[in-house]
């Protein structure tokens, strides 16, 4: 190569006479703290990682764009799926929950599946996971439950007997817990998996008419899953397995693609739904609410820098457009509130100015100054209200997104019954009627298998009596065998 390499330089654009030797005095003598180019180098060496996520650390992500494919126009006023073929930049980021970084892309866990859209209102975030239910239907379960799915306070160890002292102690875990033990648990790849908004969401026509939707992305290019047995042969093979993956497809220019399918209840309907159609941990059935295919996304275009493009990147619930907005879930209502103050923490009060994060829209508002600010307001005012033209909301045009609520005492309480609330129905539907022969085997083994590592003999039993036999009693009857817990083997509950 002929063409010349360019200089080093310093943070500030300096040119640097070495790369390889320090400042010192003579070739024996000790190092000099006017070496500033060594200074830097060290200094941010030891400042260049942000605090890991709590949850979702692992995980990869790509670029792409999302085309609507149908008129959706009578049941939103999102600009973004305004007319058919509009299409809108977006980020996906794709991860395991529990998994640290570092940690195998094949061990069973739930994945992440977050989705942020570009779109002329600003950004749009929606964050999911790759199955449409969750462990817990209240927020304030769900710092428990991520607490549960890492490690012991005393060891640093990892520790199957507190996943199960928990998932048996909440029994609305039953539903994700029956898809994470099969082979959904453990996705040949991220380009094989669906992703779900799960939570349930509101959508709010022109006219002002309101209707509670669900999101399901389906892959085009097929589900595909690993048994356990490959996931864990794959651990030794490569650790890094669906984040090459994903990077490997594009750069071949073989582009992976997701339809989405939106499942539509208009808004009267929710309040004698025979189950709460508001509760996370249950599916809505397609018979009542058929999907109907309104969009797709594809990935073609790999980060230049992960740092910077995904493991900066921050998704935020509360995140809304015009046309969209929560519902009465509560889950989706306490995470409006932790995943921005999640990339507060990690990466301060502008994260929003990041370029990964930032809209292409402009901003306009009062927050200003604070850690790493680049964005200036020029002699715009920082109050409000004020008389020199500041921005302004617009009630009318931008009111935020409600529900009609029923008068009652401030109160702790689970959701209001429904006919059907019921844990174990829909597990054990999954159970019977959705996963073949071969499927429940690996089930069955899955749980028996992660049941029998360190797992007190009276929470096998709660699990057996009080959870599986309850989702189906031919599965808890097989789990029971599996575990050496037949009637003769059980001397009493502990």
């Amino acid at each position: 190569m002929t063409d010349q390499p360019p200089v080093t330089t310093t943070d500030a654009g300096c040119p640097v006479a070495s790369d390889e030797h320090s400042l010192t005095v003579g070739t024996s003598g000790p190092n000099l703290l006017q070496d500033t180019y060594l200074i830097e180098k060290l200094a941010h060496f030891v400042r260049e990682r942000v605090p890991d996520r709590v949850y979702h650390v692992k995980g990869g992500g790509a670029f792409g764009h999302f085309e609507v494919t149908a008129d959706v126009t009578q049941w939103t006023k999102a600009a973004f799926l305004s007319e058919v073929g509009k299409r809108t930049p977006m980020l996906a980021r794709f991860s395991s929950v529990a998994g640290e970084e570092g940690y195998p892309d094949s061990d069973r866990d739930v994945r992440g599946f977050a989705l942020k859209f570009y779109t002329e209102e600003g950004n749009y975030d929606l964050v999911g996971n790759n199955t449409p239910v969750f462990f817990v239907r209240d927020p304030m379960k769900f710092p428990d439950f991520i607490h549960s799915q890492e490690r012991m306070p005393d060891s640093g160890l990892r520790s199957n007997n507190m996943q199960w002292d928990f998932w048996t102690l909440s029994p609305e875990s039953a539903h994700q817990v029956t898809i994470l033990m099969s082979d959904r648990g453990t996705p040949r790849t991220w380009r094989t998996m669906n992703g779900y908004g799960s939570d349930t969401y509101m959508w709010e026509n022109a006219a002002g008419e309101k209707f509670w939707v669900k999101y399901h992305f389906k892959t085009e290019q097929g589900i595909e899953n690993m048994t356990d047995a490959e996931a864990r042969a794959m651990r030794a093979e490569d650790l890094d397995c669906h984040r090459r993956d994903l990077r490997d497809a594009i750069n071949r220019r073989d582009f992976p693609a997701w339809r989405l399918e939106m499942q539509i209840m208009p808004y009267e309907e929710a309040a004698d739904y025979h189950f709460n159609p508001f509760d996370i941990t249950k599916t809505w059935p397609h018979d009542d609410y058929p999907p109907i295919t309104v969009g797709r996304f594809v990935l073609d275009r790999n980060p230049e820098n992960f740092f910077a493009q995904i493991v900066q990147a921050g998704f935020d619930v509360a995140n809304f457009v015009p046309g969209i907005g929560p519902s009465p879930d509560r889950m989706v209502l306490g995470r409006m509130f932790a995943y921005a103050d999640s990339s507060r923490y990690r990466t301060g009060p502008n994260y929003a100015q990041l370029p990964v994060n930032r809209p292409v829209t402009e901003v306009h508002n009062y927050n200003k100054d604070g850690p790493m600010c680049y964005s200036p307001i020029g002699d715009q005012p920082v109050y409000a209200p004020n008389s020199y033209s500041g921005p302004r909301g617009e009630p009318q045009r931008y009111r935020d997104p409600g529900w009609f609520v029923q008068a009652g005492d401030i109160m702790r309480a689970a959701y209001e019954a429904h006919k059907d609330d019921d844990d174990f129905v829909q597990p054990g539907t999954l159970y019977r009627d959705v996963l073949t022969p071969a499927d429940q085997d690996h089930l069955v083994d899955n749980i028996v298998g992660h049941l029998s590592q360190e797992v007190e003999p009276f929470v096998q039993e709660r699990a057996v009596d009080d959870y599986w036999t309850k989702v189906d009693p031919d599965l808890g009857a097989r789990v029971a065998r599996g575990l050496g817990l037949g009637p003769s083997a059980r001397p009493g509950r502990g």
